[in-house]
């Protein structure tokens, strides 16, 4: 661990912020459901589309990207369109516009709008339910897995074990960490609601710009001073049938992570991930935060704007980020500590350049950013999560007229549980690929 008193501070300072932020806006959240669910539709499209670019930017995303750029070069700009990134575009030109101008609270209640109130839409409204809780512990697992395993670096585990009365299996560890910084994500989101989110959001966004421009400066300087020794094809981003980087005689283990990961057959994977993805877009847009912030918006006009800046003001930040981390790595690699639990992991690339080569100060800066990003991405789609439930479930189900304190409590007991349940998730899943490609291959293509 070699972070100095400064870098402590700073996320300390980090941290109390989001406290305040939760305590201030604690009684603005409580007025109703729409205050809650969406700050009373009355935020402005730019705060609510820096609060969307923050969600996207997490942790256990900048990760793997910082690591997919590491092992396939800029053919690495294609793997993320598993999301896909181009849905954007479809939000912006039409389906915003479409969303908002309904009135509705969440996607669910959305399919009314869009299939009437028969049977077919009383389904499709249902598994629309379904699917969002599904997809939002999914993703607060991947949140708090990646958030550990970051942790994990600065904070080695033989470390603090001798002053704790329990034992944990090395792989467990980074969910233990998990674990301890779920709560401060929480707190404001659970009192704050969705106006609590975007100002934290706000602050994210402004620690992450300052502490990537450092990265990426950073970066520049080693890289004239440093040659990078790459394979074959890795400063392309066109490919064929197959992906043919072979890392033999430069690192061999990475050969392995490409294997592992299944995109050797590069061209195959590339048109079914396309073709996903244009369906994913076209049918609507997924129910999470995203469609949250959209229907969180003034008007239609408000919910295109603020859907088409989200990737203006997202894609330049998170790339001299992840490029910066990335090359890095590579010219510095003999000087990273990747072994957990005796093999090289290749997901703590981020983590290992933070740890070594980071000077003090902007560690501490960009680990702030970064925790930042990790309490927007699961803080946002807790809330999600809670709207589907309180809005789908308990309140036209269960408690129809459940008002003031007593849509307070369920707003924070389904938050507990979605929580709870998550936690338990995560520890099915031992590292951030194996349930990225559970959710986007198996649970969003039954959803397509």
């Amino acid at each position: 661990m070699k972070l100095k008193g400064i870098d402590f501070a700073i996320i300390l300072g980090y941290l109390i912020t989001t406290v305040f932020i939760g305590l201030y806006l604690r009684k603005k959240a409580a007025r109703n459901k729409s205050s809650y669910l969406l700050g009373g539709r009355q935020l402005p499209w730019y705060m609510l589309s820096l609060s969307n670019a923050s969600g996207m930017l997490d942790i256990s995303g900048t990760m793997w990207l910082v690591t997919l750029l590491f092992v396939y070069g800029l053919k690495s700009i294609w793997i993320p369109w598993l999301w896909p990134v181009f849905n954007q575009i479809f939000l912006m030109v039409y389906l915003s516009a479409w969303l908002r101008r309904s009135g509705a609270t969440t996607g669910a209640e959305w399919m009314n709008t869009r299939f009437g109130e028969g049977k077919g839409a009383v389904a499709a409204r249902n598994i629309i339910v379904v699917f969002a809780v599904i997809s939002c512990l999914g993703f607060m697992a991947y949140g708090f897995i990646g958030l550990g395993k970051f942790v994990e670096i600065f904070v080695p585990w033989e470390i603090i074990s001798p002053y704790l009365p329990i034992h944990i299996r090395p792989e467990y560890v980074p969910h233990l960490y998990g674990i301890f910084f779920i709560a401060f994500a929480v707190f404001y989101s659970l009192l704050g609601g969705m106006s609590g989110l975007v100002w934290a959001d706000v602050v994210q966004f402004t620690i992450i710009t300052a502490s990537s421009l450092m990265i990426a400066l950073l970066a520049m300087r080693a890289l004239s001073l440093h040659p990078l020794h790459v394979p074959d094809g890795w400063y392309s981003p066109f490919f064929g049938k197959r992906l043919d980087l072979d890392w033999r005689g430069i690192l061999p283990e990475v050969n392995r992570k490409i294997a592992s990961d299944g995109f050797s057959f590069f061209s195959l994977f590339f048109g079914m991930m396309l073709l996903k993805g244009i369906l994913v877009s076209a049918a609507g847009p997924a129910p999470n935060y995203d469609m949250q912030k959209i229907l969180a918006t003034r008007n239609p006009r408000e919910a295109s704007l603020m859907s088409g800046f989200v990737s203006l003001i997202l894609n330049p930040v998170q790339y001299f980020l992840v490029a910066g981390l990335a090359i890095l790595g590579l010219i510095y690699y003999p000087h990273l500590h990747l072994v957990v639990a005796g093999h090289p992991d290749l997901e703590n690339i981020l983590p290992s350049v933070i740890n070594e080569i980071i000077p003090a100060g902007l560690a501490g800066l960009l680990l702030a950013g970064l925790l930042a990003a990790f309490n927007s991405t699961f803080a946002g789609t807790l809330n999600a999560g809670q709207a589907y439930l309180i809005n789908d479930v308990v309140l036209k189900y269960v408690r129809p007229k459940a008002r003031g304190w007593e849509l307070r409590i369920w707003s924070y007991t389904t938050g507990l549980v979605l929580i709870l349940v998550s936690v338990i998730l995560g520890f099915l899943f031992r590292n951030i690929n194996s349930i990225l490609q559970w959710l986007v291959s198996g649970l969003w293509g039954g959803y397509t």
